[in-house]
């Protein structure tokens, strides 16, 4: 069985999150620049077993896209098109940034390592890739 990696895709930097080789638990991985972002996953596929690529979708309070889905559509319209072999699946990403921001304050970081936009991309992910895994076995998916 092989990993899943998800992204919480930015216009900036995207954060990486993937699971254990078991698939049990999501960890932050890194965040990489946006612009870098295909090179980083192929890099990383071709090391790496990885089954699935989950990618934040993100959704307006009424459950329409919202204004940043227009930023991902060219990223995955590249990803299938020089990844062809990979499944790749959308997964409703609203509020993880700000889920991203109490965790880090539940976590007890310092007001500057809040600060780190980066991290809180990476926890994002992470975020996305937990709630994945949960919907997953209580199969809503």
């Amino acid at each position: 069985m092989g990993r899943l990696l998800a992204i919480d895709y930015g216009r900036k930097r995207c954060g990486i999150a993937v699971t254990d080789t078991l698939r049990i638990c999501a960890n932050g991985l890194t965040t990489v620049r946006t612009c870098d972002l295909m090179s980083f996953l192929k890099d990383y596929c071709s090391k790496e077993h990885v089954d699935k690529i989950i990618i934040g979708l993100p959704k307006q309070m009424d459950g329409s896209p919202s204004e940043s889905t227009r930023y991902i559509e060219p990223f995955l319209k590249q990803l299938r098109r020089e990844m062809p072999e990979m499944p790749v699946e959308r997964y409703d990403e609203r509020f993880t940034s700000t889920l991203a921001h109490r965790a880090m304050l539940d976590g007890g970081l310092r007001k500057m390592a809040r600060r780190d936009k980066e991290l809180v991309d990476e926890i994002a992910a992470t975020i996305i890739l937990n709630d994945y895994l949960s919907s997953r076995l209580n199969g809503s998916l």
